[in-house]
């Protein structure tokens, strides 16, 4: 499966915004394609894989954190995690409709229980990239692989790429990331996508968690070939990623206009283009505009540069001034060099 399609791979994040409830995780997914989702994402975790379920200051979030700001790491994941059972069904709501269901694991167990389901691709998290077992596990696979890169610094991505390209799986897609909610948009550097496109020869993208659809318009303008966004019903239901995930009208019109960013970037080969021969006729030239007889002067007043095309081009107007006209021509003919002497 190629990620490059005639418009970029637009990823809905469903992540924690189901809130537990298996009704609206269903809903949400269906809002999702209805908003023109290509892809609809998952994550696979328990809170017993990420994390051990200790409440001593390392694990749990800073307590100026604008979202978890105090929360147990273990209460969080528990919270936040989409219950294995649910993803058949998940999936199979979007193959129904002709849309890519993946997930993003977390460690291995994560992995064998995607490829039970046929996962057609996978997406590593930006704060799994330093975890080579599971990039490794992942890339064996042979299918496309997505990673994101917040929070990683430029010579673990060296390292990560390394670790994908061993196993002989070159499908391999960057999304440049901001691991900040909601992120800034001074932050997205998204002029980045370019540095990882030439270090390293693969596909690029965005996983964009600034509010509004700016950011990934500006992404898919510099060549993203993958956006990804947040996606839930409303802000207001709150959830961990409530705050910074879109509302499904917002999503549809990140697809519209991103699909038409993405249609307009064309090519750099110059030339006019059919939806353009009509205006291209009626460009200025030059005409007789009055009656002249043989032998008389070309003048301003006998020839104008006017709508439409067909005479001379109105460049050539300085060279014949007082030459003179070989034949009688009426007013309403398109200047040609025959005309002059």
């Amino acid at each position: 499966m190629k990620l490059v399609t005639q418009k970029p791979l637009f990823i809905a994040e469903i992540s924690a915004n189901h809130l537990g409830d298996f009704e609206r995780a269903k809903k949400l997914v269906t809002a999702a394609i209805g908003a023109g989702a290509t892809a609809v994402k998952f994550q696979t975790y328990t809170a017993a894989t990420m994390t051990l379920d200790l409440n001593t200051p390392e694990f749990r979030i800073s307590d100026d954190h604008a979202l978890w700001g105090g929360k147990k790491l273990y209460s969080l994941y528990e919270s936040a995690h989409t219950p294995w059972e649910w993803h058949e069904d998940l999936f199979n709501l979007c193959r129904e409709r002709s849309v890519i269901p993946f997930s993003s694991p977390f460690d291995s167990t994560a992995v064998d229980f995607l490829e039970s389901l046929g996962a057609p691709m996978y997406k590593i998290a930006s704060m799994e990239t330093g975890d080579h077992k599971l990039i490794r596990r992942v890339a064996e696979t042979g299918k496309p692989l997505i990673i994101s890169t917040g929070a990683t610094e430029l010579e673990e991505i060296d390292e990560l790429v390394e670790v994908v390209r061993k196993t002989g799986n070159s499908n391999l897609t960057l999304l440049v990331c901001t691991s900040s909610y909601p992120a800034k948009p001074a932050d997205a550097h998204i002029f980045r996508m370019k540095l990882l496109r030439d270090r390293f020869g693969v596909k690029v993208g965005l996983s964009d968690h600034t509010l509004g659809i700016g950011v990934s318009i500006a992404a898919i303008a510099l060549g993203a070939v993958a956006i990804e966004k947040h996606i839930t019903i409303k802000r207001s239901d709150g959830g961990p990623d409530g705050a910074f995930s879109m509302e499904p009208h917002e999503f549809k019109q990140l697809v519209e206009e991103g699909t038409s960013a993405a249609l307009s970037l064309g090519s750099e080969n110059w030339s006019m283009q059919e939806s353009e021969r009509e205006s291209r006729r009626i460009r200025r030239s030059l005409y007789v505009v009055k009656d002249v007889q043989a032998g008389e002067t070309v003048t301003e007043q006998n020839i104008r540069a006017i709508r439409p095309g067909g005479g001379i081009k109105p460049k050539y107007l300085p060279n014949l001034i007082g030459r003179k006209f070989l034949k009688e021509v009426p007013a309403g003919t398109p200047l040609d060099f025959l005309f002059i002497e």
